[in-house]
């Protein structure tokens, strides 16, 4: 099993001036420590669950393009882009930007968005969800023709491009691995059997039955399920001093019998890197005999 890092937050007692710094020392103990993903989230406000809204949030793919620069070999993503946040177009080219900066390390994480708050904030449209989710299988389709190389026309409901014109190419052929990020039944897991390369769940007891869906998904698609990476959202605790590398080892074993083969997201206490140490040191190599 392949482990990987995303950062939520980055508020700390420091506060903004020395960010740059710390979370240059962060990407690269994550890149050192063998991990294969660093992801960041793709929002504007902090979201509930995780800090008040006022909490420092950084833009994600000027993010990314710094983690970039300061990282040699984990692939990079947001986890994930709310469609909504960026014309698909402009996305595609995002991400063929920092396919190229990075040496072929892009990912495209992407979801239907849900914070209608941040949308509301900073005077995004935020459609009801049924037109979302139409809007995410047209970016879909946008990005596939722009790194397709294929510059006629593209029309659907939500969006025209006159000249899906895209240079350079992405590096990755054929194209940056998309994930979809999320469980909806009906509509989610259809579009990871339809479009998606790997798809990402939240760390819970209804994982079989998620992927049980995706498999009957990808059977009416003719889609090999196999062929999809199954990608889990889980919290690193190690504990002060790694007493909980024991419970992480089971919980990522649990997930290996289930089919996932990444486990990503964030680590307590990860601008202290010391938690980063004991991860790449007791978890990683023992994850990667999963």
């Amino acid at each position: 099993m392949r482990l990987g890092v995303q950062i939520p937050d980055f508020t700390r007692p420091a506060g903004p001036a020395d960010l740059g710094r710390a979370l240059a020392e962060v990407a690269g103990e994550v890149d050192a420590a063998g991990f294969d993903y660093l992801a960041v989230m793709d929002h504007f406000f902090q979201i509930d669950f995780v800090g008040p809204p006022e909490h420092d949030m950084l833009e994600a793919y000027t993010t990314l393009g710094y983690l970039a620069a300061n990282t040699r070999r984990v692939k990079l993503l947001a986890l994930v882009t709310g469609t909504i946040y960026r014309e698909p177009g402009i996305l595609a080219k995002i991400i063929s930007t920092l396919d190229v900066l990075s040496g072929g390390r892009a990912v495209l994480g992407i979801g239907a968005a849900w914070n209608e708050e941040e949308s509301v904030g900073l005077g995004i449209p935020f459609p009801p969800v049924a037109e979302r989710f139409e809007r995410l299988e047209e970016a879909l389709q946008i990005c596939l023709r722009m790194w397709s190389e294929d510059e006629s026309p593209w029309a659907g409901k939500h969006y025209q491009l006159a000249r899906p014109l895209n240079f350079p190419a992405p590096l990755t052929r054929p194209h940056p691995p998309i994930m979809i990020g999320g469980g909806g039944e009906k509509k989610t897991l259809r579009l990871v059997a339809r479009y998606g390369q790997a798809c990402n769940l939240f760390f819970g007891p209804d994982l079989g039955h998620k992927l049980d869906v995706l498999r009957r998904h990808c059977d009416a698609e003719g889609r090999d399920y196999d062929e999809i990476t199954k990608t889990c959202y889980y919290s690193f605790d190690v504990g002060e001093s790694g007493e909980n590398v024991g419970r992480i080892l089971d919980d990522l074993g649990t997930l290996a019998e289930l089919g996932f083969s990444v486990a990503l997201g964030s680590v307590a206490n990860v601008w202290g890197i010391e938690p980063l140490r004991i991860l790449g040191e007791r978890v990683v190599p023992a994850a990667a005999e999963l």
